[in-house]
């Protein structure tokens, strides 16, 4: 009997037409969610990410501020552009698309967004709050697979869970999230020995490893959840996962397909973060009785 699949699709309409009645309720103050998307560069896949972030951004009824920066920008231009973004107080989220070219210090740039802008939950702040389970922003991908996990009615405590891949994007905080659900997690990465060995004992399989086919049928235990991460394009043009979804289907009791299941949930995360962000400068604005950024033209 082929897996029920894990609609990312669905879930996200359903959760956009939630985020557009948020969005009304804070209309009515006054306020309007706002995200800043800076790209820098003209790699063609952060293109088309960053479209997809603006029009998700139109669909909601969030206003989306699109700063396209040359590839040569300097580090200080770019921590300039920030800057001004967080004095911002029509900007509530701010989103830089990687990669960065290298000249520039990832890491130095993401620290520079204000905790309380880091809607991609990169922000050191709230990787550290990862670990103690009281992070402001939840990354977006992760997030998006708890959720779908959550609303499918699996349950994660107590289950055996293996994440493979070890990224800061999503393998790491992803572990960490759900061992604030009470499961057991193993996580494999690029030096894992026999990585068969560990995925055959996965009630839920998890893999954002950024490799076509790393996971076959025989690796996947029978009835085993399975979540793929991964999103790859083939030289014949075809988008596929980490996972050889004809095979395992047959084995596994649920599974995301590529496209259409976690991909989807990533970018309505972010708009969730961007509402939610919204929604704690308004609460803040009402115990200070003024705005806490300043106006800045945009």
């Amino acid at each position: 009997m082929s897996a029920q699949i894990i609609d990312g699709k669905a879930l996200s309409r359903h959760l956009r037409t939630r985020f557009r009645e948020r969005v009304g309720a804070l209309a009515a103050h006054g306020v309007q969610p706002g995200l800043a998307v800076i790209l820098v560069g003209d790699n063609p896949a952060s293109r088309l990410y960053v479209a997809n972030k603006v029009k998700a951004c139109e669909e909601c009824g969030v206003a989306s501020f699109l700063h396209a920066c040359p590839a040569d920008i300097t580090e200080a231009a770019l921590l300039g552009l920030i800057a001004r973004l967080n004095a911002a107080h029509t900007v509530h989220g701010i989103l830089l698309q990687l990669p960065l070219p290298p000249h520039i210090d990832m890491r130095r740039v993401l620290e520079a967004i204000a905790v309380e802008k880091d809607v991609d939950g990169f922000h050191l702040y709230n990787v550290g709050g990862l670990v103690v389970g009281n992070t402001i922003f939840p990354p977006c991908t992760p997030y998006g697979v708890q959720l779908l996990l959550e609303t499918t009615g699996i349950e994660v405590a107590g289950k055996n869970v293996v994440v493979v891949g070890a990224s800061n994007i999503v393998g790491k905080p992803m572990a960490l999230m759900l061992l604030h659900k009470e499961a057991t997690v193993t996580v494999c990465h690029a030096r894992t020995r026999d990585l068969a060995q560990h995925t055959i004992l996965a009630d839920i399989l998890i893999v954002a490893a950024g490799k076509p086919g790393l996971i076959v049928a025989q690796m996947v235990k029978h009835g085993a959840v399975v979540i793929d991460v991964g999103i790859n394009r083939l030289p014949d043009g075809r988008i596929v996962g980490d996972v050889d979804f004809d095979g395992v289907r047959d084995k596994a009791s649920w599974i995301s397909p590529v496209p259409g299941g976690v991909g989807p949930m990533t970018v309505t995360m972010l708009i969730e973060n961007t509402l939610r962000s919204a929604e704690r400068c308004l609460e803040r604005d009402a115990e200070v009785g003024h705005p806490v950024w300043d106006a800045a033209v945009l």
